[in-house]
């Protein structure tokens, strides 16, 4: 299972945000990783640094290694519409970030480990692939072993009410996923029209 399993956080301070922990670094040690610290004079970054800088926020973000983002982009291009939207529907469609946005995991790596582990049924069926696409209709609830897992259930939160495009039912523990999200409805600060230009070269 292809993953980044490094370290945290100084992936958060190369970004300033924290796309990958909760970011309690960033205030106490907010400059970016290195050995000269903020003494360093740092450059203003050029326009492939800015277009690239966003592609890696948006695949550690997501989860994602390179030749698995490249597929999704390419995925998107397919479509039709707006490329850049089309991908971070696709991104957002993805069976580990649903898990998270339902709040089944308090995380994508935690919602990629609960899926890896087939706690996680799709209308019923045992899904245990985190890059499995969604569609619009698609139950997503915990196997009726896992309900009883008090391992599993203790860190279940619930849905955002923000998140328009799932359906959450408590009692059940089961999810639907109603519809492709709406980029302004998507919360992530990422440029994707800068990575559609970074792939266009």
């Amino acid at each position: 299972m292809a993953r980044y399993t490094g370290p945290k956080t100084r992936i958060s301070r190369i970004f300033g945000e924290p796309i990958l922990g909760n970011g309690k670094y960033l205030t106490k040690n907010s400059n970016p990783p290195g050995q000269h610290g903020p003494s360093k004079k740092r450059k203003t970054p050029g326009e492939y640094a800015l277009q690239l800088r966003e592609k890696q926020k948006a695949k550690y973000t997501y989860g994602l290694l390179e030749r698995q983002f490249r597929k999704t982009f390419e995925e998107a291009s397919r479509l039709g519409g707006v490329t850049g939207e089309n991908l971070i529907k696709l991104l957002e469609a993805r069976l580990d970030n649903i898990v998270y946005r339902l709040g089944i995991a308090p995380s994508r790596p935690a919602a990629r480990q609960l899926v890896a582990h087939k706690h996680v049924t799709v209308n019923g069926e045992i899904v245990n692939i985190p890059s499995f696409q969604l569609r619009a209709g698609d139950v997503i609830s915990l196997k009726d072993k896992s309900k009883g897992n008090t391992a599993v259930t203790s860190v279940v939160r619930g849905k955002n009410p923000k998140f328009s495009w799932l359906d959450w039912n408590e009692t059940e523990l089961k999810g639907t996923f109603i519809a492709y999200p709406e980029r302004e409805s998507v919360p992530e600060n990422i440029k994707e029209q800068l990575i559609v230009e970074l792939y266009s070269k």
